[in-house]
């Protein structure tokens, strides 16, 4: 069913910007307004002044914003600090890194071009809620450079390693690239240009479907894209380059392939106190408080007690929580109650399974009453992979002068099995409910959408 091509793909050139580990930089979408200027400040060329980050609170920029971007880009083209392959290839993407748990693990993937599809065709499958906001910033991006300078991060089966192992077997022995991001997790780049195995991975996807793991706002704004295409030229193509959508697809049974959980800091708009929120949350869970130790060892024991809940036989464990109030100093353990899924009960049951709905649905929503649009409008909820990272940030905000409340909710992490349960349904989870890492790097490699090019598709 997925169609993938070969492309050209634009990468930095290392005599003229120095170290990449410097040049690249995590997804626009992790990256706080406020960190622009440490990135800009290692490199000059740091890819963070192409793929800009999201105006605070999802607003569109002026035109001037967008502009900027694309005259950078196209300096850098013509001075050569960017450099477009002459050949169409295939790019092989492996990562080393260092699990939470201390395992070391090599993920695997590949770089390709994907015919882009409506989701109502089975083809391609999102399992993440959107916000009309951020594909707006996103379109106008695009739209103006004529760039896509990030990859989405896509999962297929293949529990044989079929495409990774003819990848492997015929990409170029040197990498063209190699970095080292801020988790030391390596990250290197393969090309792969052999125009037979190129023909039997398209074969290969032709009966495959692809859940999009990470990125569904960056598919959602090619799919936008590409209508606004269809508008302007009345003789557009499928071999046109906006039909197509640059993504880095890994098999859902790798062994490298590493999903952790994605901790919420909700800004309750106002004072709560611990007790206050534990007379809301009584209905729906039992709450037991964490105590005798400074914060770092309290949630410490919070994750340990709930991967001991998780690991329990399917019939006796529950859906846990940790929450902690910097304000007070005070850690909890919630235990979800039955009678918190009368609140689920018009839900599907891929759905009510899932910890990020509990969350979203029984204590967000439910418990504090704060609605979805609410807490996108008002940027309520802050997401973080880094449960230390959380609370630092709960312990600053805690300080700062002003009247919300920064709660830490704790999450365990939605597994692959689930990611595939819901999509499949053509249901969404919440957003934010998976965090596949180590992240794809933003700045090893781009594809440049060319008006008069059409896509390799070697039929």
């Amino acid at each position: 069913m997925a169609f993938i091509a070969p492309f050209r793909g634009i990468s930095f050139n290392i005599d003229k910007v120095g170290s990449l580990d410097d040049v690249v930089t995590p997804p626009y979408d992790v990256i706080n307004e406020n960190a622009v200027a440490s990135y800009v400040a290692k490199n000059t060329y740091s890819m963070i002044r192409l793929d800009i980050t999201k105006n605070p609170g999802g607003v569109d920029g002026a035109d001037i914003r967008y502009q900027d971007v694309a005259d950078l880009f196209k300096q850098w083209l013509s001075q050569d600090v960017l450099q477009r392959d002459g050949q169409a290839a295939l790019y092989v993407y492996t990562v080393q890194y260092k699990h939470p748990s201390g395992r070391m693990l090599t993920r695997k993937g590949v770089v390709a071009l994907v015919g882009l599809s409506e989701f109502g065709e089975g083809v391609v499958k999102p399992h993440e809620e959107t916000f009309d906001s951020v594909i707006s910033d996103r379109l106008r991006l695009l739209d103006t450079t004529k760039a896509q300078f990030s990859q989405i991060f896509s999962l297929y089966s293949d529990k044989n390693s079929e495409v990774m192992t003819l990848l492997d077997e015929a990409k170029d022995e040197e990498p063209m690239a190699c970095i080292t991001d801020s988790d030391g997790c390596i990250h290197s780049l393969y090309r792969m240009c052999n125009g037979a195995v190129i023909m039997k991975v398209q074969e290969f996807f032709m009966n495959k479907a692809l859940y999009i793991a990470d990125g569904h706002h960056r598919y959602s704004t090619a799919l936008a894209y590409r209508r606004l295409e269809k508008e302007r030229n009345s003789e557009f193509a499928d071999k046109d380059p906006a039909n197509h959508i640059m993504m880095y697809l890994c098999a859902m049974e790798d062994p490298g392939l590493s999903v952790l959980p994605t901790h919420r800091l909700l800004h309750w708009p106002g004072r709560l106190s611990m007790d206050t929120l534990k007379n809301r949350l009584s209905d729906y869970f039992d709450i037991e408080e964490i105590k005798n130790g400074s914060r770092e060892i309290l949630l410490c024991e919070v994750l340990s007690r709930m991967d001991e809940e998780e690991h329990k036989d399917s019939e006796n464990s529950v859906t846990t929580f940790g929450v902690y109030h910097p304000g007070e100093d005070r850690c909890f353990l919630l235990f979800t109650k039955k009678d918190a899924y009368q609140l689920l009960n018009e839900k599907p049951i891929q759905l009510q399974e899932l910890d990020v709905v509990v969350l979203s649905d029984v204590i967000i929503k439910g418990a504090l009453e704060l609605d979805h649009h609410r807490c996108e409008d008002e940027n309520l909820i802050h997401y973080y992979s880094d449960p230390d990272e959380a609370m630092d940030e709960a312990v600053k905000k805690c300080n700062a002068a002003d009247e919300a409340t920064p709660l830490l909710f704790v999450m365990n992490p939605t597994l692959v099995k689930q990611v595939k349960h819901v999509a499949d349904e053509k249901l969404t989870m919440p957003h934010k409910s998976t965090y596949f890492y180590p992240k794809i790097m933003t700045g090893l490699l781009f594809n440049q959408q060319v008006a008069g090019e059409e896509v390799d598709r070697l039929d």
